[in-house]
């Protein structure tokens, strides 16, 4: 066939254009209106390994057959079709067509392709000019490329997986080596998922994993627990038990189980849509601790009766002395009252198991043991400070001698007289700073003793040697006037 692409009265001087056009490296086919090759330059059959004559005069797609089904096929057709059908020109980007090679192996290649129409005078497009560019190696670096990058997210949700897997081993070795007892239970059965060592040792090394805790543990279900543990997943609220005295066969009391003391929270398991998949088990093994404490609560007791018979013993030895000393019996009045103070403080302390008083409650049993009917008339006001025992003696002597002084000499002396007893309290790291005011008020006019007797000694020696404070007393003309500064032990570390 001869291209006749030179138009009408075109200038002689114009190149032969189908001689351009196969001296061109860029691969050209011409197509028919029925889709045969009529034409193709060199560079297009180097591009397809094929030779002229097995070319010429066959239909594109018996030249290069694809499957009628493949997307090869299907993309190649309508872009042909289309440009028949509008005489227009069709684009293709990237389609794969693979190319027959001798011997039978087809070959992978990608192409981009441009489809120009060729028209009869006043009609229809009578040819197609196919261009085509092999994209393969351009294809296959993209490909790579992106491979690459599919490699390089592997590697690096590789990485974060393993980094997730270490801090899964940490958090299990955490959660074996637990202190105290951790599982967690899933399902209306609450089956055990999970249990660390501190549990398995309690329930005597039992197999848990996989069973329901009625199967694990059958000697519970009659103390409550499982009964507990349903309401916990009804309600979805966790439930705390404190020092729950728990039976559990440990291989040691079979018939009964050996009590155990248990400090423990069932706390319920939320998914995201609200609902209690199962229940977190974690608490502490407390049961030296109790016991530990009734040994104490033992000693403590056997100690006050002790301490309580030894001061009656003191004050048996006192009215035997003080009965053979003429004229004694101011001084016995004034030990007894001080005895009977040391034994209110030893009281109140024994309430508290020897561990703290609060200070409030020293000087109002203080004041009631000394001053009875009249104490309604001592206001006692300030914050809440916890003392140590020693401490608590200290200040319950010192109100007393108060007291004491107030109704003999005093505002409760008077039926119109009053007291105010008032602290503030200043935190430090390493200890309270409290300041005590004793007033009196509405009493007989006040002077200054002209000595100072054993109860203004004892406040002021005894508040500064256990205390490490200062005591100031003021008799001023409308009352006593006492102030305490004082460096309170911290009991709160």
């Amino acid at each position: 066939m001869t291209l006749a692409f030179a138009p009408k009265g075109s200038s002689p001087s114009l190149p032969d254009f189908e001689a351009l056009f196969s001296a061109s490296p860029n691969p050209y086919v011409l197509l028919d209106s029925n889709l045969a090759i009529v034409w193709m330059n060199d560079a297009y059959l180097r591009a397809t390994s094929r030779e002229r004559d097995d070319l010429l005069g066959r239909g594109i797609f018996e030249a290069f057959p694809s499957p009628p089904e493949s997307d090869s096929y299907k993309l190649l057709q309508k872009s042909l079709n289309r440009v028949l059908s509008t005489g227009k020109r069709d684009e293709i980007a990237l389609i794969r067509y693979d190319i027959a090679m001798p011997g039978g192996r087809m070959d992978e290649r990608y192409w981009s392709a441009t489809h120009t129409p060729f028209h009869q005078e006043g009609g229809a497009a009578s040819h197609i000019l196919q261009h085509t560019v092999d994209v393969t190696e351009l294809h296959n670096l993209r490909r790579l490329r992106d491979e690459m990058g599919v490699v390089e997210r592997a590697n690096a949700i590789q990485a974060r997986n393993r980094d997730l897997a270490e801090e899964s081993d940490r958090l299990k070795t955490l959660f074996e080596q637990a202190p105290g007892f951790v599982a967690i239970l899933t399902g209306s059965e609450h089956r055990f998922v999970i249990a660390n060592e501190a549990y398995r040792t309690l329930v005597g090394k039992r197999d848990l994993i996989g069973k329901s805790v009625a199967e694990a543990l059958p000697e519970i279900v009659e103390q409550g627990f499982i009964d507990l543990l349903d309401e916990v997943r009804a309600s979805g609220k966790p439930y705390v038990g404190r020092r729950a005295l728990v039976y559990l066969h440990s291989g040691k009391m079979e018939a009964t189980g050996e009590p155990y003391y248990l400090d423990f929270i069932y706390q319920p398991i939320v998914s995201s849509d609200g609902v209690v998949s199962g229940v977190f088990v974690q608490g502490q093994d407390v049961t030296e601790q109790v016991r530990a404490e009734d040994r104490q609560k033992l000693l403590i007791n056997e100690l006050n009766h002790r301490v309580k018979n030894t001061l009656s013993i003191v004050q048996g030895l006192a009215m035997q002395t003080f009965r053979r000393v003429p004229e004694s019996e101011a001084a016995q009045a004034v030990f007894d009252s001080r005895l009977i103070a040391l034994a209110a403080a030893h009281t109140l302390l024994t309430e508290h198991e020897w561990d703290q008083a609060e200070l409030s409650d020293v000087l109002r049993r203080s004041v009631d043991a000394t001053a009875g009917v009249d104490a309604d008339r001592v206001d006692i006001r300030g914050p809440t400070l916890m003392l140590q025992p020693q401490t608590a003696v200290s200040l319950a002597m010192m109100t007393h001698e108060l007291s004491t002084n107030a109704i003999k000499y005093g505002a409760l002396s008077v039926s119109e007289g009053r007291v105010t007893v008032s602290w503030t309290v200043a935190d430090t790291p390493e200890h309270r700073l409290l300041s005590l005011t004793w007033v009196e008020s509405d009493g007989p006019h006040v002077e200054a003793p002209s000595r100072r007797g054993f109860g203004t000694r004892l406040i002021e020696r005894g508040m500064s040697s256990e205390l490490r404070g200062d005591v100031r007393m003021e008799f001023q003309p409308d009352g006593l006037r006492c102030t305490v500064t004082a460096r309170v032990p911290r009991t709160d570390t």
